[in-house]
């Protein structure tokens, strides 16, 4: 089966389509961006005319939303229970201090990536607040001086409407990928869909076939860093802490049925440091982590890496 493929830069990363029929690749690339641009008008914290910084504090006294950013809400607060906040919507605020104010593009990324101590900082324990945001329908209600932030979960319910999206209006498979995640819908090739797992050049690397309809998602303590007041920070955030949890893990790649519940275990596997292992097994999903020191670990039937092109 021939497929084709594009790649362009999205929200500081690099999005990718691929298609089982290469005379659809325009018009694949085409839905990809209308679904892409809902979510980022819908939930982006970097635009003032998003959805969501347009209502802004008056959240506080509760607010019609629309379905796209309903349905943003509803999977962040599922993937928060899901968790046991582990992963939560409400970290904002945290971000914002760490300077995470506008698109990671546009940041002071340091030249070398890897993973650096994050230096000295003082450690606090924050109540969970994933838990006072109230949903009912479309109506939103946020407390006051709670910040929302969807960059994660958005980017991957992305990458899911979008292959979802391909596959049902143009008839063909599909797979996108966003980042770290990625997505497939509608036939896949008779090979399946092989997914190269590397997070930086010098990184371990492996590959998984993936069946049609699955997902994969990676998280990653070394991409996403910048300077801030002097040190290293990344983008995952610790909820309890309100800090960048520490990188015991530099990643965590998940498949799961779905690139947001992917995203969902993967984030908090990281968020869980060494528990994450034992989570895992419990969860029964295939998984695939890559320790600070480059070491690899596998469970829930993900292929060792020297197995991986076999399988």
């Amino acid at each position: 089966m021939v497929t084709a493929a594009r790649r362009w830069e999205l929200w500081g990363t690099e999005a990718c389509v691929i298609v089982t029929e290469p005379s659809m690749l325009d018009r694949a690339v085409d839905l990809c961006r209308d679904v892409c641009h809902g979510v980022e008008m819908a939930c982006s914290r970097f635009r003032d005319d998003s959805e969501l910084m347009i209502f802004g504090s008056r959240l506080s006294e509760g607010q019609e939303i629309s379905d796209v950013l309903a349905a943003i809400v509803r999977s962040a607060l599922a993937a928060a229970e899901m968790t046991d906040g582990d992963v939560d919507p409400t970290i904002g605020s945290a971000l914002l201090g760490l300077g995470y104010d506008r698109d990671f593009a546009l940041l002071d990324v340091p030249r070398n990536r890897a993973a650096e101590p994050q230096g000295s900082i003082a450690v606090t324990t924050v109540a969970p607040a994933w838990i006072r945001i109230g949903l009912a329908g479309n109506r939103l209600e946020v407390p006051k001086g709670l910040m929302l932030d969807f960059g994660a979960i958005g980017k991957a319910l992305a990458a899911d409407w979008a292959a979802q999206r391909i596959s049902s209006t143009l008839g063909c498979g599909s797979m996108v990928s966003l980042g770290g995640d990625l997505a497939t819908a509608g036939e896949a090739p008779p090979e399946g869909w092989v997914v190269l797992v590397q997070d930086l050049p010098d990184d371990p690397s492996g590959c998984v076939r993936l069946k049609s309809g699955y997902a994969v998602a990676t998280s990653s303590t070394q991409k996403r860093r910048w300077s801030h007041s002097g040190r290293q920070v990344h983008h995952i955030i610790d909820p309890h802490t309100g800090l960048p949890a520490e990188a015991f893990w530099r990643t965590v790649t998940v498949a799961a049925k779905s690139c947001a519940e992917a995203n969902t275990i993967s984030t908090a596997c990281v968020v869980r440091g060494r528990r994450a292992p034992s989570w895992l097994r419990d969860l029964g999903v295939p998984a695939r982590l890559v320790d600070s020191a480059g070491r690899v670990s596998t469970c829930g039937g993900w292929p060792p890496d020297e197995m991986a092109g076999q399988s």
